[in-house]
C-alpha cells in the first residue's frame, strides 16, 4: 500500500527544507524525502554566504572568454571535464547565447527582488525560529587592475539597484578588517551581506518541521515519478511508493534525471564546488571575503574558517579533482600559518553540486501540462540565499497565488525557446 501525504517534497537541502517549512506554515501536511542525510548534499559545505551582492546572473558578458582562458590553467577556478554529453553541449550552447548585456539587464531586477525578499524572510526566521545570522557584510578583494575593474563595475551596478556598499583602498580595508592576510590593493564592501553556518541553519529548520509534525525521511531515494493525465499519480522510492496531492521537486543538480521520463527538458548542469573547513587562528578574519581573482571565499564560522571555490562542470561525478582543489588549498597558509596542503587527503575535501541554468535564473513553477507538480531548482551559487523566498513562493503557488517574478523563472521558458527555434 502506498504512503499518502498532502505534499511530497523531493530534496532535503536548503531549498527543499524551506519549501517544506513554508508549506507547513500554510497548513499543509508535508512529507520531505532525500536519498541521503537531510541537509547533507550541496547545501552542507558551501560558503554559508547570504549575498544581496550576487544580483548579477552567472551568464554575463565576458565569462565565456574568461572561461576558455581558465581551461588551460591547471589550477583555474573554472573547468569543463572533456566528455561527450548531448545535454552538456546543449547547455553550453544556451549558456553562451545568454552571456550578453541583455540577459544581465533582464536578470538583475529579478534576482535583486528575490534576494531582497529572501533576506527579509531570514530576518523573520532569525526572530521566530532562532536562526543564527552574522550580519557583518562581505568584502570582495582585488589585487590587480583587472580585478579592480571587475569589482568596481559590480559596485556601480550595486549603486544603481540601491545596495549599500563602499569602495575601500588598502588602508581603509585594513582598518575595517585588520586580519586580511592576502595581498590586496583594495576591496568593495557590501554592507547588507551576511553569513551563517549552513548545517546549523538546516538543522534548525528540520527541527521545526519535525516538531510541527512533518514527516522527514533521509535515506529515501526518489526512483521514478508516474504520470497519469496531468498529474503525478505515484512516486516510487527506495522506501516504497508515495501518493500525494502535490509533488514538489527540489532535488538540485539531481533534478534533471527525475523529469526525463515525464518528457520534460530541464537544462541544469552540476557545477561542482569544493570546500575545506579548518580551525581558525587568533588572527582569523571576522568578515567573510571573496578573493575576486582567485574566486575563493573565506568564511569565518565560529572558531573555524571555511575556504570554498571552483566551478567544475563534470556531471554528477563526486571525485575530487586535486588540481582544482589545490587552488583553494594554496590560499589557506595565508590565514592559518603552518598549514601544509600535502597533508590533506582528497577525501577530506568536501564537494557539492550547484545546479546551474543557462541564463543564471532558477527554475520555479509548474511545468506545462501538470496540475500537481512544481519544480524548485537551478539556484546555482545562491541556493542558501534564495531558499526562504523559494519556499514561500512554492507555498503561495500551491495556494493559488503567483509571484510577479514567476514568468521569468518558469520551467517552461526553455520549451518555449525550443518551439520558436523549431518554427
Amino acid at each position: 500500500m502506498a504512503n499518502k501525504t498532502e505534499v511530497l517534497v523531493i530534496g532535503g537541502g536548503a531549498i527543499g527544507l524551506c519549501t517544506a517549512y513554508y508549506l507547513q506554515r500554510a497548513g499543509r501536511q508535508v512529507t520531505l524525502i532525500d536519498k541521503g542525510p537531510i541537509g547533507g548534499a550541496c547545501s552542507a559545505g558551501n560558503a554559508g554566504l547570504l549575498v544581496p551582492s550576487h544580483f548579477v546572473p552567472l551568464a554575463s558578458p565576458g565569462i565565456v572568454a574568461q572561461g576558455l582562458k581558465w581551461m588551460f590553467s591547471r589550477k583555474s577556478p573554472f573547468y569543463i571535464k572533456p566528455r561527450f554529453s548531448l545535454s552538456l553541449l546543449s547547455w553550453l550552447h544556451q549558456f553562451r547565447a545568454h552571456c550578453n548585456e541583455a540577459n544581465v539587464r533582464k536578470g538583475i531586477p529579478v534576482l535583486h527582488q528575490l534576494i531582497t525578499e529572501s533576506m527579509n524572510l531570514f530576518g523573520e526566521l532569525e526572530h521566530e525560529e532562532g536562526v543564527q545570522l552574522e550580519r557583518k557584510g562581505m568584502l570582495m578583494l582585488f589585487h590587480s587592475l583587472k580585478g579592480e575593474q571587475g569589482c568596481l563595475a559590480l559596485a556601480e551596478r550595486a549603486r544603481r539597484v540601491g545596495l549599500p556598499m563602499a569602495e575601500l583602498d588598502r588602508t581603509a580595508l585594513l582598518e575595517l578588517e585588520p586580519n586580511v592576510r592576502t595581498a590586496a590593493d583594495g576591496a568593495v564592501y557590501f554592507k547588507d551581506d551576511a553569513h551563517l553556518d549552513p548545517v546549523a541553519f538546516m538543522c534548525q529548520i528540520e527541527k521545526q518541521l519535525r516538531g510541527a509534525g512533518a514527516s522527514v525521511l533521509g535515506g529515501t531515494e526518489a526512483l521514478m515519478m508516474e504520470r497519469k493525465g496531468d498529474r503525478i499519480s505515484r512516486v516510487a522510492t527506495s522506501a516504497g511508493d508515495f501518493e500525494a496531492d502535490e509533488v514538489v521537486l527540489a532535488g538540485g543538480a539531481w533534478s534533471p534525471p527525475m523529469v526525463r521520463d515525464l518528457g520534460l527538458n530541464m537544462p541544469v548542469q552540476a557545477g561542482k564546488g569544493y570546500s575545506l573547513t579548518l580551525g581558525g587562528s587568533p588572527q582569523a578574519p571576522t568578515i567573510p571575503m571573496i578573493l575576486s581573482e582567485e574566486k575563493v571565499t573565506v568564511t569565518p564560522l565560529g572558531d573555524s574558517l571555511r575556504f570554498a571555490g571552483t566551478l567544475e562542470l563534470a556531471g554528477l561525478d563526486d571525485r575530487v579533482n586535486r588540481n582544482r582543489a589545490d587552488a583553494i588549498l594554496s590560499i589557506i597558509p595565508e590565514y592559518i600559518p603552518g598549514f601544509d596542503a600535502s597533508t590533506v587527503a582528497s577525501h577530506a575535501i568536501w564537494s557539492g553540486f550547484r545546479p546551474c541554468t543557462p541564463d543564471g535564473l532558477p527554475l520555479i513553477g509548474r511545468p506545462r501540462g501538470f496540475s500537481n507538480f512544481t519544480i524548485a531548482a537551478g539556484h546555482a551559487m545562491i541556493g542558501i540565499t534564495l531558499a526562504p523566498v523559494t519556499g514561500r513562493m512554492v507555498a503561495d503557488l500551491l495556494d493559488g497565488t503567483t509571484h510577479e517574478a514567476m514568468p521569468a523563472l518558469s520551467p517552461n521558458r526553455w520549451a518555449a525557446k525550443e518551439s520558436r527555434r523549431a518554427g
